[in-house]
């Protein structure tokens, strides 16, 4: 995902997975988990990577009994401005621990590449804290590509709820802050600062087999502040995303 300009952030979007429950087992320490999704816009902490165009997305991952886990995720991008590249691919690997019933502590590693347009690559390494359905999370990249240059801080935190709704219908919330080393939104007036707020509502339902999610997600950034980072004044703001995935 594209940040400041010429920076990639957090593709699994504050959704680095733990190894799921539900998986294909291989034998009695290891499992895969394959995800395949549709969604109507690919966005990241409330900012499109695809001009609010559809994209198609795909997840492996390989776990194992002891909570470590490893897999790629991959989904089509759309910077514009003639940039080469038309995917982007994740790599992450972690552990994923149970502390006590309903709390869960998941340590990451995060690696975001992009073909053909290789100054877009960052790392993030993850921590993210599951209290009885309460997160607290954070990503932490030393390597981001702005307007400064290369190797920039930057830092994305987030609060969020999850819950299980009347009819099966599932709740998820997030409140969500991206800090950059340096300033990287500018305002009409000429104003800068170095950080934006995102949140998003997502309700998630399962049906014939399939997951179906609707989400709202807006940013904090006006359309001058987005334009002057991401190129576009439309790529940051409050929009409705419908998604279909099949989990197997």
């Amino acid at each position: 995902m594209k940040h400041a300009t010429l920076a990639a952030v957090c593709a699994l979007g504050c959704a680095a997975l733990a190894p799921a429950a539900i998986a294909l087992p291989i034998n009695d320490d290891f499992a895969v988990d394959i995800d395949l999704a549709a969604v109507s816009d690919y966005r990241s902490r409330g900012i499109s990577q695809t001009q609010g165009a559809p994209a198609a997305q795909a997840d492996v991952m390989l776990s194992h009994a002891s909570g470590l886990y490893m897999g790629a995720w991959t989904s089509n991008v759309d910077f514009g401005f003639g940039s080469k590249t038309r995917q982007e691919v994740d790599y992450y690997g972690g552990w994923a621990w149970q502390i006590a019933e309903q709390v869960n502590l998941d340590l990451g590693y995060l690696r975001y590449t992009y073909p053909k347009e290789s100054r877009y690559n960052l790392s993030e390494l993850y921590a993210i804290l599951d209290v009885q359905g309460f997160k607290l999370a954070a990503y932490y990249a030393n390597d981001a590509t702005t307007q400064y240059g290369k190797d920039q801080d930057s830092l994305y935190t987030f609060v969020g709820y999850h819950t299980v709704l009347p009819l099966e219908v599932g709740l998820e919330l997030r409140y969500g802050r991206v800090d950059f080393k340096d300033p990287s939104y500018w305002s009409q007036s000429g104003q800068s600062r170095d950080a934006y707020s995102e949140w998003e509502a997502r309700f998630t339902r399962e049906l014939l087999g399939l997951t179906w999610r609707l989400s709202y997600m807006d940013t904090n950034l006006s359309q001058a502040e987005c334009a002057s980072s991401y190129g576009f004044d439309d790529v940051c703001s409050a929009t409705v995303v419908a998604a279909v995935s099949k989990h197997f």
